[in-house]
């Protein structure tokens, strides 16, 4: 390409310095100019540096306010909060996964150890207890209302005591129902029972039950009931719990008319609880003594709910049942029970 140029350069010159004989020869083809390509790019540039320049720079770091939510958090000592929080974090935060992560770790760590070691300062404060410590019991006084034999409002009043061990589950309870309208004793019920309880494992546990009742309105002066047998927890969880029974039952009862009568039974019984919340409660109590003979069905439901410290409402609806009650006698009865409750 460089030669081409020269030549180029001077044919003008040559056409010049012989017009005639140019005019004397016909080309047969066109003469065609080849035009010349750019010059190539050549781009000014400093020179490379012989390295990467290295600056030092601190990891990233979560964000205060978000790192002041999670530790606030954690000092309350609630599980699920801190879960849902962290959750939350990771999702809005997704390049500090691993130090919310290791936030977490911690929390779960020191919960574990505290939870460990509060178990095993009350395991060795149920060891060196004696008979008469670690008692819980509650006291309700109220109003009712009963229909079935009797139809008028009346006075209940109940007592319970509970004791629990690392294996042993002691129960006491007592009830009294008092109605009188003009002069006249519509309703005097009463009962009494104690329930021992021995965890075989995580579900299983036995159970023993010894009960009083007196029902002169319902046709009976007295029953006793002696039952034992194997009890499961189907639910045993913070804030629920839910317990089966079942096992043979000896009861004898004192009638006001009729002769009296020793019979044998199957006893099975339900025992639910559901804390919905710190201030609310329900509970469902339900039992059935199927014998040769009568059969018992009895079912209470109650919801309970926190008006101050040690101090709570019970509203309750409670049904009995008779397959064959004495002569004289309806066959279900059932009460409506508005009661305050004191712990302690």
């Amino acid at each position: 390409m460089t030669m081409l140029r020269p030549v180029l350069s001077g044919l003008p010159v040559l056409l010049l310095a012989v017009p005639v004989h140019a005019q004397e020869f016909q080309f047969d083809e066109p003469l065609v100019l080849v035009p010349l390509p750019p010059p190539p790019l050549q781009l000014d540039l400093p020179d490379y540096p012989e390295f990467v320049p290295y600056v030092k720079a601190d990891r990233p770091r979560l964000a205060p306010a978000v790192r002041a939510m999670l530790e606030a958090a954690m000092k309350t000592d609630d599980s699920a909060s801190v879960a849902a929080l962290v959750k939350f974090a990771q999702q809005t935060q997704p390049y500090d996964k691993d130090e919310i992560r290791d936030m977490q770790r911690a929390f779960n760590d020191r919960r574990a150890k505290e939870i460990a070691a509060k178990t095993e300062a009350d395991l060795a404060r149920i060891r060196a207890s004696g008979v008469l410590e670690l008692w819980k019991g509650q006291i309700e006084v109220g109003a009712f209302r009963s229909t079935g034999n009797t139809d008028n409002f009346g006075y209940t009043a109940a007592l319970k005591f509970n004791r629990k061990g690392i294996k042993w589950e002691h129960i006491i309870q007592a009830n009294a129902d008092y109605q009188e309208d003009r002069g006249t004793i519509t309703r005097e019920q009463y009962s009494a029972s104690y329930q021992p309880r021995y965890t075989l494992n995580e579900g299983f546990f036995t159970y023993g039950r010894t009960q009083y009742e007196r029902d002169r309105i319902q046709g009976f002066e007295d029953r006793y009931t002696l039952s034992g047998g194997l009890g499961y927890r189907v639910l045993n969880r913070p804030g629920m719990m839910l317990a089966l029974e079942a096992g043979p039952a000896f009861r004898a009862t004192n009638y006001v008319d009729d002769i009296n009568q020793t019979t044998w039974s199957v006893l099975t019984s339900l025992d639910f609880d559901w804390t919905i919340n710190p201030t609310i409660k329900l509970t469902q109590d339900a039992s059935s003594y199927i014998g040769s003979d009568n059969n018992t069905f009895t079912s209470m439901t109650a919801i309970e709910a926190g008006m101050m410290k040690g101090l709570k409402a019970k509203l309750s609806y409670s049904i009995e049942h008779e397959t064959r009650p004495p002569s004289g006698s309806l066959k279900t009865d059932t009460i409506s029970r508005f009661s305050l409750v004191y712990g302690f």
